[in-house]
């Protein structure tokens, strides 16, 4: 039963992973595309292959995820499983809800919130002060960051470029975006692949298959591979809303903000360990370089739609996550 429960779970785990993929593709790629830096089929395949190398480039985010959140020591083999599963489901399902309604929400926020959902439900130890140090201190201050750190780089380049030809200005700005967002796919692989990674190590522990927080190297390839092949497969909906609903964005601008939401991600999974929203680090740019224009540059009602996703994200996913225990945790115990 153990040896079951536990393909499922991987199974879903990567599935978690890929959606994960075609939900956040967008991140990488929506300013890029959005200003014609890069036609949308390079850009997917472009973000694809740096969504798999930030993978492999390291595993204090994925170590995170499987020590820092919930402990599943105390309870059964199967049980364990049954948690980790029904995270996953939780977790999906609010992917797919907002993937849907092309609300740029968070995958990270998604499962995090479902393990802590179904920690409460099943009455294992929830991490409550490590959730508030690694979750919603960097949930808070990584937009705060990447507003006021794209503001101030945009209002800085426009002082440089100030008396430079604007059109030619801007085609170099368009080809340096080929850099930033390969930057951002970069960190999108960094952080996002390295939670799914976490997870499989959880449920490999909890069947009696795995010890310690080491990630096995089959793990990091299957992880970065289902992330990959799902940036691959698009997400054109959320691509809109970031890249033109939120504002009309141009390649200096669409530069400054990739380029500021990498360095925030980079710098959350290499110093902090911390699991940050690709999805609210750029969308919070973005706004930071339109804000430059003026306030009313940027569509606040947009933006107001996605700050309620993401304070709706955590919650959700953790009452859709108990729900599925509920149901899951007696019939898969007899």
């Amino acid at each position: 039963m153990e040896i079951a429960l536990v393909i499922i779970v991987v199974v879903f785990a990567l599935g978690f992973d890929y959606t994960n993929g075609f939900h956040d593709a967008a991140n990488a790629i929506a300013t890029s595309v959005s200003t014609r830096a890069l036609t949308p089929r390079v850009a997917l395949l472009m973000a694809a292959f740096f969504n798999l190398l930030g993978a492999l480039l390291g595993t204090n985010v994925a170590t995170t995820i499987a020590e820092d959140i919930i402990s599943i020591d105390d309870v059964s083999s199967q049980e364990g499983l049954i948690i980790v599963l029904s995270a996953l489901v939780g977790a999906i399902t609010w992917n797919l809800i907002t993937w849907r309604l092309g609300l740029p929400s968070s995958s990270t926020h998604a499962i995090i919130g479902a393990l802590t959902g179904v920690g409460i439900a099943a009455s294992v130890t929830v991490h409550w002060s490590q959730i508030w140090d690694k979750v919603v201190l960097p949930m808070v201050f990584s937009p705060v960051i990447g507003f006021l750190g794209a503001f101030a780089l945009m209002v800085g380049v426009l002082w440089l470029v100030r008396h430079r030809a604007p059109a030619r200005t801007q085609r170099r700005f368009r080809l340096a975006q080929t850099a930033s967002a390969a930057a951002m796919a970069l960190g999108h692989g960094l952080q996002d692949a390295q939670k799914t990674m976490g997870i499989i190590v959880l449920a490999l522990v909890a069947g009696g298959f795995h010890t310690g927080t080491d990630i096995p190297l089959w793990v990091k390839l299957s992880a970065a591979t289902a992330i990959s092949l799902g940036t691959y497969s698009g997400g054109s909906r959320i691509m809109r809303t970031l890249g033109r609903k939120i504002i009309e964005l141009d390649p200096a601008r669409g530069f400054v903000a990739e380029s500021v939401a990498s360095l925030v991600l980079y710098g959350s999974a290499y110093w902090f360990h911390a699991p940050v929203s690709t999805t609210h680090t750029i969308t919070s740019a973005i706004m930071g370089v339109g804000a430059t224009k003026r306030a009313s540059a940027v569509r606040w009602g947009v933006a107001k739609n996605i700050a309620y996703a993401w304070v709706l994200t955590i919650p959700a996913a953790a009452l859709v996550a108990a729900v599925v225990y509920w149901i899951l945790n007696p019939l898969l115990s007899r």
